[in-house]
């Protein structure tokens, strides 16, 4: 008898849910059945993070892609951009990713691609495969695929160090905390080959999470890694997510520093090779990312956000690099795909060209002040929506990009709703403090009366 599948493990741009009440082996199976079946493909490259349920939910998978006909290529413990990595450098048709990001130990997922690493999100698959799981019908296929080992990591190595000067990195200490991911494995092969002192933080791989979530965007869980990086005197501090693909760093001072600010360093590294190069930013970040885009002759386009809609506009414009505030990095020649890894070597070679630390490369451009993402919960989104609108009719501009953005002279804010939950996501920007507390109340105020 099959397992009832719930359909919310299939989301926006992955499957995720909790294991083994909600993703079990007899659902990984039918994906990996559905996968093959919805591409049509002959071979599947897949990689894993070291959740403890990853290697069952492996082995079943596996056991679905064989059974539709397909290949399996396994790529063992891997993180996800190194999976993004080796679908586009060697030509795989289709790629998957089993992986929770930084949700906390007890969840596992599917992060699935086709060819040159473009990701399915709902509209472009993964809503397709949840109708073809929950059926639970498939096409008998006339054999039986195969599987075979294939290790990335040196390959993978050589491509992120490809992005910069290796000879340019200065004899810098920084410390990193991989929260007990995929970091673990995979920054040691990058640092040995640099003049960097690393000072570790939690880089045994371990799925139960022992020292905290490798979720990084959550402030708390910065702590440690801001206290060694005082105690270490180090020249910055640097966190992954669980399945190391995203990144977020600290100043010397052990201060925090926004994804969108780490967008305008790698901006700036990047244009100061490749003048003219064509930047994209999300609607969450800050202005002082377009303002040292176009400072540095780089043409800056806004986006929604949401790592398959940034991908497919860097592919239609071509542009270089794009950044998002939660700490997603994408490049152009990465297969449009995103890498925390390459995006920390950019800003290590900016530190050490321009012979500057974190602080003194931010002071010019992060002078504004942010609220965060402040999340809640709306009955009517489509009736909220409005009303903000109504509100903001003194504004200087009013877009629909993504939610509602009013913009005035001094301040910003966007409201825009989840894809997942009934919630409306503020985020607001203003020169100075007073002033961001004033309108982040009067907003939140309106959100929730």
């Amino acid at each position: 008898m099959q397992t009832r599948v719930d359909p919310s493990i299939f989301k926006s741009y992955d499957i995720r849910g909790v294991y083994p009440q909600e993703l079990n082996e007899d659902v990984a199976e039918r994906i990996g059945r559905a996968f093959i079946e919805f591409l049509g493909v002959a071979t599947a490259a897949v990689g894993r993070d070291m959740r403890l349920s990853s290697q069952p939910l492996f082995e079943a998978f596996a056991r679905g892609v064989t059974a539709a006909g397909a290949d399996v290529v396994d790529l063992g413990l891997t993180s996800t951009d190194e999976l993004y990595f080796s679908v586009g450098a060697f030509g795989y048709p289709a790629g998957a990713m089993i992986t929770a990001s930084h949700n906390p130990k007890q969840y596992n997922g599917f992060k699935l691609c086709r060819e040159d690493a473009v990701p399915l999100s709902a509209d472009t698959g993964v809503s397709a495969i949840r109708d073809l799981v929950s059926a639970g019908s498939f096409v008998a296929a006339s054999h039986r695929g195969a599987i075979s080992r294939r290790d990335a990591l040196p390959s993978f190595v050589d491509h992120c160090l490809s992005f910069i000067d290796p000879g340019a990195i200065a004899p810098l200490k920084i410390v990193i905390d991989s929260g007990n991911g995929m970091g673990g494995l995979i920054v040691p092969a990058v640092f040995k080959r640099l003049p960097v002192e690393v000072v570790p933080l939690y880089f045994e791989l371990d799925g139960d999470f022992p020292n905290h979530p490798a979720s990084p965007i959550e402030p708390e869980n910065m702590a440690d890694l801001q206290k060694a990086v005082r105690e270490h005197k180090a020249d910055l501090g640097v966190a992954f997510d669980g399945d190391a693909d995203r990144m977020f760093i600290t100043d010397e001072f052990g201060e925090l520093v926004g994804g969108d600010m780490v967008t305008a360093l790698v901006a700036e590294m990047l244009l100061r090779k490749h003048p003219g190069a064509t930047i994209l930013y999300n609607v969450i970040c800050s202005r002082g990312v377009p303002e040292i885009i176009a400072k540095y002759g780089g043409v800056p386009v806004r986006t929604r956000v949401g790592h398959s809609i940034i991908k497919a506009i860097m592919r239609e414009k071509k542009a270089m690099f794009g950044g998002e505030h939660s700490g997603h990095f994408y490049f152009r020649d990465n297969y449009y795909a995103d890498s925390g890894l390459i995006a920390l070597l950019a800003v290590l070679e900016l530190i050490s060209n321009e012979r500057q630390s974190v602080s003194q490369l931010l002071a010019p451009l992060d002078r504004r002040f942010r609220s965060g993402e402040i999340n809640s919960k709306v009955d009517d989104i489509p009736a909220k929506l409005q009303e903000l609108e109504r509100h903001f009719a003194d504004a200087d501009e009013i877009d629909h990009l993504d939610g509602v953005t009013a913009s005035y002279p001094a301040w910003w804010c966007n409201v825009r709703p989840s894809n997942t939950e009934p919630l409306l996501r503020l985020n607001v920007e203003a020169d100075s403090p007073q002033l961001l507390a004033r309108k982040r109340d009067e907003v939140l105020g309106l959100i929730r009366r």
